[in-house]
């Protein structure tokens, strides 16, 4: 901050090289800011700095009077927040609030401050002292704050916010004031971070008769965290409804929303889905890290002939691409890597998602909105009028959708999306019970995809194990009884889990013309599966199988995620 400041004053001619070099050797020596240092020297005036300062940065110069302030806007900021920054709030205006700050080109802080209050930033220039005066009439002393869920808890004392021990008590004012209270803002912004550090997909909180419970989803597992305090059920929940812009007051109906969060430099967006259960609301915020998206194919644990095969059908000019899984298989992680890879200049990409969950750059997305018409066959139908090179729809749920997604196939498109069904071949059957015509499907289908997300051994703690007798038979490979394979242990680095990250299990059916001949002789799902495997596909059965003699993955997880 200092050395920005004093560049600043540098570059705009305010002071010489030598008189920033002396100031900061005293600001070294003695402390304080750089600002205070060049006007206990005499060198600039407090209001030359801040009357500098606010044309530089077009921002507005103010004379704080304490007077003027209301406590119910002040204490939108949190006391620790505004003593570790130095700043206070002025003036809140909608869902804009003005912030008094003595050096605003700390984009870092207005970023902060805008994570703690789930509110835009408008920043203000004040001086030191009349933020300090403004922060000692409406703020305690500055305490170290706390650094985890434990000392955040600590903070509440026995008879805080007792009244909102029954919802049907809850006090409007004693909520409001509960959700601004400071350590309920860190308790809030504790576990998210938290969440987002071990790398979890969701959040759940959870309450029940006489408590919140808190589990984070990892690696698909949904793992038991440290629980709320039951008291502070009303105001955890109003806190979060506030972040996302919701309505803290209506209490019955379920609520969506969005969070944008920036920690450890990089941004964050939390999909927030809230439903009104017996003992209050249920809250899951899911969270899509764009840092934890893995778009290279080649990483996502891909053998070579699937790998070859699945490329083959992205990279064609025109036809289907149908990729299938249960939800949470990593099909969107597959669709977004394959767009990653076809993202060129001269090639105009169009997505229909129901949500938008990663915003890529180069790409236009539409957020698909049922309720108002705007359904996937009418975004598809728009899209067809847009010149695109490649679509992507992100589920195909009825014939409509279907057959705008092969016309657009056939008519020179690349259509990718996706289907909830068992297997690759199980597919074609799908398509056909929709109503689809077989020697349409037959013409635009390129390739099919079907996978899995296996859970990882941890590579800290993982062991070697045999597989047992009654084991390769579940698998029905009794010929593998006493293969090497691994087994999870549990250590401190996975959680005690035994497993640390995820990797895909794959069926890829290329339409070759032996296939293509079989829809349209009406050939059944397991007569194309096996006729699929006699030319060398591998089944989801058989890749999970390889990556658990490889040890990458155990036993347990083969069956877990290949019962059927």
């Amino acid at each position: 901050m200092a050395i920005k400041l004093g560049q600043m004053l540098l570059k705009g001619g305010a002071i010489s090289e030598e008189q920033l070099e002396e100031a900061l050797k005293t600001q070294k020596s003695q402390g304080g800011t750089l600002g205070n240092n060049l006007v206990k020297m005499g060198i600039l005036t407090e209001d030359e700095i801040l009357n500098y300062l606010g044309t530089q940065l077009n921002v507005p110069v103010i004379q704080l009077v304490p007077e003027q302030l209301s406590m119910e806007v002040v204490s939108i900021i949190p006391a620790d927040v505004a003593h570790k920054f130095n700043v206070i709030a002025v003036e809140r205006n909608g869902n804009t609030l003005t912030v008094a700050a003595a050096d605003p080109t700390n984009i870092f802080v207005l970023d902060s401050i805008k994570f703690v209050t789930g509110l835009n930033v408008k920043p203000a220039i004040a001086s030191e002292g009349q933020i300090k005066e403004a922060m000692d009439k409406f703020y305690a002393p500055a305490d170290s704050a706390a650094e985890n869920i434990e000392d955040i808890l600590r903070d509440f004392g026995d008879e805080e916010l007792e009244v909102l021990a029954e919802e049907d008590e809850i006090e409007e004012d004693a909520l409001a004031a509960a959700i601004t209270d400071a350590p309920l803002v860190r308790l809030v912004d504790s576990l998210i971070i938290d969440a987002i550090k071990r790398g979890a997909s969701d959040i759940h909180i959870e309450p029940y008769e006489r408590a919140v419970r808190v589990r984070y989803r990892i690696d698909g597992t949904l793992i038991e965290m440290s629980p709320i305090p039951f008291r502070l059920k009303a105001a955890v929940i109003s806190r979060i409804k506030i972040m996302s812009e919701l309505d803290i007051s209506e209490r019955r109906i379920p609520q969506d929303g969005r969070i944008k969060v920036k920690t450890g430099g990089k941004a964050v967006d939390l999909r927030v889905s809230i439903l009104p259960v017996i003992f209050g609301e249920k809250v899951v915020m899911r969270i899509l890290d764009a840092g934890n998206l893995s778009l290279d194919l080649a990483k996502l644990g891909y053998t070579d002939k699937a790998l070859a095969d699945f490329m083959n059908g992205i990279q064609q000019p025109y036809g289907m691409v149908l990729v299938t899984g249960p939800t949470g298989s990593g099909k969107s992680t597959t669709l977004y890597s394959a767009m990653s890879l076809l993202n060129e200049p001269d090639t105009n990409i169009m997505t229909a998602e129901d949500p938008v969950e990663y915003n890529m750059s180069g790409i236009n997305q539409v957020h698909v909105r049922t309720e108002i018409g705007l359904t996937f066959a009418a975004a598809l139908r728009s899209f067809l009028r847009q010149d695109p090179n490649i679509i992507m729809v992100g589920e195909i749920r009825d014939l409509e959708t279907a057959e705008i997604a092969i016309k657009a196939a056939l008519t020179g498109h690349l259509v990718l999306s996706t289907l909830h069904t068992n297997d690759a071949a199980s597919t074609i059957n799908r398509m056909l019970d929709m109503g689809v015509a077989p020697f349409l499907l037959a013409s635009s289908l390129n390739v099919i995809q079907a996978q899995r997300l296996l859970r990882r051994l941890c590579g800290e703690c993982k062991e070697p194990d045999v597989l047992t007798k009654e084991q390769a038979e579940m698998l029905d490979m009794p010929e593998e009884a006493g293969a090497e394979i691994m087994k999870p242990v549990g250590c401190a680095v996975c959680n005690r889990t035994g497993y640390k990250g995820r990797t895909g299990a794959y069926e890829v059916l290329p339409m070759i013309s032996e296939i293509k001949q079989m829809i349209l002789d009406s050939a059944n799902s397991m007569q194309i599966k096996d006729k699929a495997v006699e030319l060398g596909m591998l089944s989801l059965r058989g890749d999970a199988v390889q990556k658990m003699k490889a040890g990458i993955t155990s036993f347990e997880e083969v069956v877990r995620e290949t019962i059927e």
